[in-house]
């Protein structure tokens, strides 16, 4: 068992509110979330608000995507927190910060950070495969799918 954290940043050239916009609403998330196209057959399901605290979303699909659900349990112009549960291929709950930076004119840091503990099954497999290796160049993807996309509106 340990505790983990994996944080990656990338510096957008478009406002925190645009940012934002792409973050506390999960069906904007489409556009530059990194396992969007691990199966084309995903399925989803959107539940509670339509963005913001009590926004719900749930995904099931192959062996890569797995199966788990979202939540948005905090959010703030600067930030958006997302309380992530995974069921498939392990179980593990995880929370998710999304910090967002303005760094000049019309510019945003954006930080994202998972922070979670692993237990079982997965606390043995990352001491093979660190987290931070297991989904930093995720991370990595996600933010260069964001950054495109903030810029692009």
């Amino acid at each position: 068992m340990g505790d983990f954290e994996v944080v990656r940043s990338t510096t957008v050239a478009a406002p925190p509110e645009r940012v934002h916009g792409l973050l506390d609403d999960f069906h904007q998330w489409r556009q530059w979330s990194p396992w969007e196209d691990v199966d084309p057959n995903l399925r989803r399901e959107y539940s509670g608000a339509d963005a913001g605290v009590g926004a719900r979303y749930a995904w099931e699909g192959n062996r890569r995507a797995g199966k788990g659900n979202m939540e948005i349990v905090g959010d703030q112009p600067e930030r958006v927190e997302v309380r992530l549960q995974f069921e498939k291929p392990w179980k593990a709950t995880n929370r998710v910060v999304f910090e967002l930076v303005p760094a000049g004119e019309n510019t945003t840091t954006v930080n994202w950070r998972m922070l979670g503990t692993t237990s079982g099954f997965a606390a043995l497999f990352s001491k093979v495969v660190p987290m931070d290796k297991m989904v930093g160049k995720d991370f990595e993807k996600g933010l260069a799918r964001l950054k495109s996309a903030a810029e692009a509106r």
